[in-house]
């Protein structure tokens, strides 16, 4: 099935540069210009990723991203000029699944866009004729409908929060290291920093945890990295 995207920047040659190369890969693409354009368009539509500049008019790229994840868990790729990492911990706090700096090179555009639907083409392979389902203390994990709910509630996890959980809880006990952790999740070698893991670790557990600063299930290994023990 066709994979729909939709491609966010105010730069109508960049979006344009984007969407001819995206279009070249089989992806079906769309575009908006400003934020609230872009905001409408995740209203009306389903799509299987967002590119989404970080400097938008009317509403900037976080505020988006913020608004995105109100009511979905499309995976979300955040465009930037700026290269501070305080930008990049930003956009992961408010629910972005990768960063990319500009200038950018197309193919590395295309690489991580692989990556992340090949993570979720993973999963699905992963159906093996029983049950694809974990229930720890009062957490479930649904891994074919990937569905978390803790205490009966439904929990909304991004993309990449599912996915650290689902690794961790799948290998139960076993520490990773937060490069690991970059590796594993993104799914190739993630030139970024490993506080990305750490901004992570802190959405899931505010978002799991009965008390996030005394986790019940995400566990710190200090000096070491993350596991995952009921």
């Amino acid at each position: 099935m066709e994979k729909k995207i939709l491609v966010v920047d105010d730069e109508k040659l960049i979006v344009k540069g984007i969407k001819f190369s995206l279009e070249q890969e089989g992806y079906h693409v769309e575009c908006a210009y400003d934020g609230e354009e872009a905001v409408q368009k995740i209203k009306e539509h389903d799509y299987d990723m967002v590119l989404l500049d970080l400097m938008l008019p009317k509403l900037d790229g976080m505020e988006v991203c913020r608004q995105i994840r109100e009511q979905s868990d499309v995976p979300v790729i955040m465009l930037t000029a700026k290269g501070d990492d305080m930008d990049k911990i930003l956009g992961f706090e408010n629910g972005a699944d990768d960063y990319i700096t500009k200038p950018f090179n197309i193919l590395e555009v295309k690489a991580r866009i692989k990556a992340i639907f090949r993570r979720h083409q993973n999963v699905e392979q992963k159906k093996d004729g029983h049950s694809d389902t974990i229930t720890v203390s009062n957490l479930v994990m649904d891994f074919e409908g990937r569905n978390v709910s803790v205490e009966g509630k439904e929990i909304n996890l991004t993309v990449k929060e599912f996915d650290l959980l689902e690794l961790l809880v799948r290998n139960s006990g076993k520490v990773y290291s937060r490069e690991n952790l970059l590796n594993l999740v993104w799914g190739y070698e993630y030139p970024g920093d490993v506080r990305t893991v750490d901004v992570h670790v802190r959405r899931l557990r505010e978002k799991i945890e009965p008390n996030p600063s005394d986790p019940k299930y995400v566990h710190t290994k200090w000096g070491v990295g993350y596991y995952f023990q009921a």
